[in-house]
């Protein structure tokens, strides 16, 4: 049934398809679709604007329409099938890899003597686990199973010299692009992991420009769609491989 109502409107024209307006809907009315940021169904927006001032580009905006009432059954409806929507275990990966190529490994350690010259000492790298794209990681990986998290923008790497020391060690890394990826498949992604993983500890790294930021964004919205509380650490780095802040959060169910 159509009432008049309040009502988000985005403006496809202006959209440039960065997500920021996805995680801050905690109806997941928003998704992105075709490089540009949707309305999934008018009953599941509540009109109240929460992802107005998340949009860089003013593309959103509330209207004053006849459009279908907002059911809030149906949302959480919406909300629990987001949670519950997993792949099989022996279900292949988006690359068309088997996930029985999934492989967790000890990182090596270097062995070296006083003698040997610091140019000469080999760089071990800290990875513990394959693979790494947060798109191909499925939530019943069993190196997530009670791991200390790293969510990296994957730009962080490049920027930041001891990235495998620092952020790495000791870590299970999930590396993604908010700006580049889709948001919504990642808010899901993240939701079945915290729901079924027991995760200890969410660490994310990402870089200073605006684009960034919506990858934290993402991660909580996953925990609040898990009903997990979490700790959470934030780590924004400089394009010149600073660290600028860090932030601790402890999530609340």
């Amino acid at each position: 049934m159509k009432v008049k109502r309040k009502i988000v409107r985005i403006e496809e024209e202006k959209c440039d398809g960065c997500g920021l307006c996805v995680p801050s809907c905690a109806e997941g009315a928003i998704r992105i679709v075709d490089g540009k940021a949707k309305l999934v169904a008018e009953k599941y927006c509540d009109g109240l604007g929460a992802c107005l001032g998340e949009c860089p580009q003013d593309a959103i905006r509330i209207v004053e329409i006849e459009a279908e009432a907002f059911d809030e059954e149906a949302v959480k409806g919406h909300l629990k099938s987001l949670i519950t929507a997993r792949p099989p275990a022996d279900e292949a990966l988006a690359c068309g890899c088997p996930s029985a190529l999934i492989q967790s490994f000890t990182p090596p350690v270097s062995r070296t003597d006083e003698k040997t010259p610091a140019s000469q000492v080999p760089i071990a790298s800290d990875l513990s686990h394959w693979p790494v794209q947060i798109r191909l990681v499925p939530p019943t990986a069993p190196f997530l199973k009670g791991a200390d998290l790293l969510v990296a923008a994957d730009c962080t790497p490049f920027a930041y010299p001891r990235f495998h020391q620092d952020f790495i060690r000791g870590k299970t890394v999930l590396v993604g692009c908010p700006k580049l990826d889709a948001v919504e498949p990642y808010i899901e992604k993240f939701a079945a992991i915290f729901a079924s993983a027991a995760v200890r500890s969410v660490t994310a790294v990402v870089m200073e420009v605006p684009c960034c930021q919506g990858l934290p964004v993402i991660v909580k919205k996953g925990m609040d769609l898990a009903g997990k509380s979490i700790p959470l650490e934030i780590v924004i780095l400089s394009t010149r491989g600073e660290v600028l802040k860090r932030h601790e959060y402890c999530m609340v169910s």
